[in-house]
């Protein structure tokens, strides 16, 4: 597998905010956010294989593995051999992805956040993938402005997702126009900052 990055952080943002987690981030990705936050992920990476990189995660045997990228999703195979191995450990596991590939064969061993992409990023996110979404999964919009705030609405409107689903602004924008519009709004969302920016940690 390509691998970005291993390390050991404070989960920022999604359904388990808070928690210690080892962070399994794959590099190469099919898309140009103009808003990445890991733009070193995208392309690169170190060639590891799978006994190599569960030796690394057994060293600290974590509780929670949180895979991201990069697109985790294009990996798939070797993907599929991770997850079974980590699962078989009783290891929770959330997988990060763009919304732009099927990850419905990963269901059984993890929880998807799914990314819905708005006009801000320059790029678009497969809106047909909102129907695989479960109760235990999420879905995060990451907004700019008060135009991806109505972006989001409407995909809500015609895309009923039964996860929990976040609104996270980009880091560094002006937070309170998305917070009045999700107040005005009466949006069923969970308003999340990147708890790890704020913290200054990975």
């Amino acid at each position: 597998m390509k691998i970005a990055e291993i390390f050991k952080s404070l989960q920022g943002e999604g359904i388990n905010q808070g928690r210690p987690c080892l962070f399994i981030r794959l590099a190469g990705c099919n898309l140009r956010c103009r808003w990445c936050d890991t733009p070193a992920s995208q392309t690169g990476g170190m060639q590891m294989s799978l006994d190599s990189i569960l030796e690394q995660v057994w060293r600290t045997n974590p509780p929670y593995v949180c895979i991201t990228g990069g697109e985790p999703l294009l990996q798939e195979e070797e993907l599929e051999r991770l997850l079974i191995s980590l699962h078989k450990r009783g290891t929770t596991i959330d997988i990060e992805t763009n919304g732009t590939l099927d990850f419905s064969r990963f269901q059984p061993y993890a929880s998807i956040c799914m990314d819905v992409k708005c006009p801000s990023s320059g790029v678009k996110s497969d809106l047909d993938l909102l129907e695989k979404i479960r109760t235990e999964d999420s879905v995060k919009f990451v907004v700019r402005d008060e135009a991806d705030c109505e972006y989001a609405l409407e995909v809500m409107k015609n895309h009923p997702i039964k996860g929990e689903v976040f609104f996270s602004p980009v880091f560094g924008t002006d937070y309170k126009p998305i917070v009045r519009f999700i107040l005005t709004s009466s949006l069923p969302v969970r308003f999340q900052l990147q708890l790890h920016k704020i913290l200054g940690v990975q």
